[in-house]
């Protein structure tokens, strides 16, 4: 099954682009943090710089690798829906569940393997110019000098090869199983991540104004909630669905075919909840904790500036990652209802009232996604603001958040739109004809 796997990879590469480019990126961040790890534990470097190093690999390659695994997992996801067809003519001509599955997670591996490779040269290069920004703001010291060593390098592969073999497991298995409890496993990983999450939120009360740890228990609560509402991806969106009523044939159509889909759609309300509430949480409590320190006329010490540091590049590797995540799901989405909207033609459908009710659509989507999203951010954002400025909410106004959801609708809504667009200039007649 691994030679059919590597066949298929090599006959049919664009195919798996998507999960080449999300394996890379992957592969490149995860290396990049970890490398200053390998920086860290080189002779002679002083205690305030190790500590700072390898602080910022451990909280950032964290964060990377949960990223690393929804990223790779999105778009095996979409990958395996749309060859169900040819998986079911593999069952059909003698292949069993489990050899269809080695055939996916060798396919996966290979291609993860090739994107991990390829990132090492990129990693060097983001892993140095990152300890040159350490450096350049005092925290590192120029003695220092950078190492990109086995640690790095073994991660990176690791994570990279682990996630898209687990991922490429779990979405295989969904495919090839006849009968199944849906999701039983899935709903209780997402009410513990629920309730962790809130413990976590909650516990923010136990500390002081001025506890060096006061921003990790948000934070976590606002992460692991997001993560729970992220399982819960489709339920939440049919659950939506089911109080929601459009006017016009758009409307109506897209909650039809939404209600259909839903499922389907997991992938990118994963991402819309996950990106929504990190950014939104991560950004406020930082402007907070900023402010608070301004207004008591400190100086910022090294802590606090290696703690903004690691904020800001967490919420840049969320924006990254979260973007190509929903590039790659809407585009694969779209792209593969080539027939659906040649049928929709056909029977009369402009390609405007396509493009109308795939917008409708999208629309619905990223607007359920950012509820919860803002949901999980405020789980962290009001217990920490209550202690650290004895205000409920930040002073910062929406300008933050109207920053985080105009991203998220620019990115969703363009993608779909551009996507459909490019789909409906093949005629009806040949989209219906090539996708049978």
């Amino acid at each position: 099954m691994f030679v059919l796997a590597m066949r298929s990879v090599r006959q049919r590469p664009g195919r798996f682009l998507a999960t080449l480019l999300s394996a890379f990126l992957g592969a490149a961040i995860v290396m990049m943090f970890n490398s200053l790890r390998d920086t860290a534990g080189q002779a002679g470097v002083d205690p305030v710089s190790h500590d700072i190093l390898s602080t910022s690999a451990s909280v950032v390659g964290g964060y990377g690798t949960l990223l690393v695994f929804f990223a790779v997992a999105s778009t095996l996801t979409v990958n395996v829906r749309q060859r169900t067809a040819e998986l079911e003519l593999l069952r059909c001509s003698g292949a069993t569940p489990a050899q269809i599955k080695r055939m996916v997670v060798g396919e996966a591996v290979a291609v993860a393997l090739i994107g991990a490779v390829l990132a090492i040269g990129p990693a060097m290069l983001g892993g140095r110019a990152l300890l040159d920004a350490f450096q350049d703001s005092g925290q590192v010291a120029r003695s220092v000098d950078y190492s990109f060593g086995v640690y790095a390098l073994d991660s990176g592969i690791a994570v990279t090869l682990l996630a898209a073999a687990g991922a490429a497991f779990l979405a295989v298995r969904r495919a090839t199983r006849r009968r199944e409890q849906r999701g039983r496993a899935r709903t209780l990983l997402a009410y513990a991540a629920l309730g962790v999450g809130g413990v976590s939120a909650l516990s923010t009360f136990a500390f002081s104004a001025k506890d060096a740890a006061l921003m990790a228990a948000p934070a976590y609560g606002a992460i692991l909630l997001s993560v729970g509402f992220a399982l819960l991806a489709p339920r939440l969106l049919k659950g939506a669905l089911d109080r929601l009523e459009l006017t016009g044939a758009s409307g109506w159509l897209a909650v039809r075919n939404l209600r259909e889909r839903a499922d389907h759609l997991a992938g990118i309300l994963m991402s819309l909840i996950l990106f929504t509430a990190m950014a939104t949480a991560t950004l406020y409590m930082q402007a907070v904790e900023s402010d608070a320190i301004e207004s008591s006329g400190l100086k910022k010490s090294v802590d606090a500036k290696n703690l903004q540091t690691l904020n800001l590049t967490v919420v840049g590797i969320i924006v990254v990652f979260v973007c190509i995540m929903l590039v790659n799901s809407l585009y694969a989405a779209t792209t593969y209802r080539r027939r659906e909207f040649g049928q929709q033609r056909l029977a009369g459908a402009t390609p405007g009232q396509v493009l109308s009710t795939v917008g409708a659509e999208t629309l619905i989507v990223t607007v359920v996604g950012v509820s919860f999203g803002t949901v999980a951010a405020l789980a962290g954002i009001v217990p920490f603001t209550i202690v650290r400025s004895d205000s409920v909410l930040p002073h910062q106004g929406f300008g933050i958040y109207v920053a985080v959801v105009a991203l998220a609708v620019a990115v969703t809504l363009g993608t779909s739109l551009v996507t459909a667009r490019r789909v409906l200039r093949t005629s009806a007649v040949e989209a219906v004809g090539l996708a049978a």
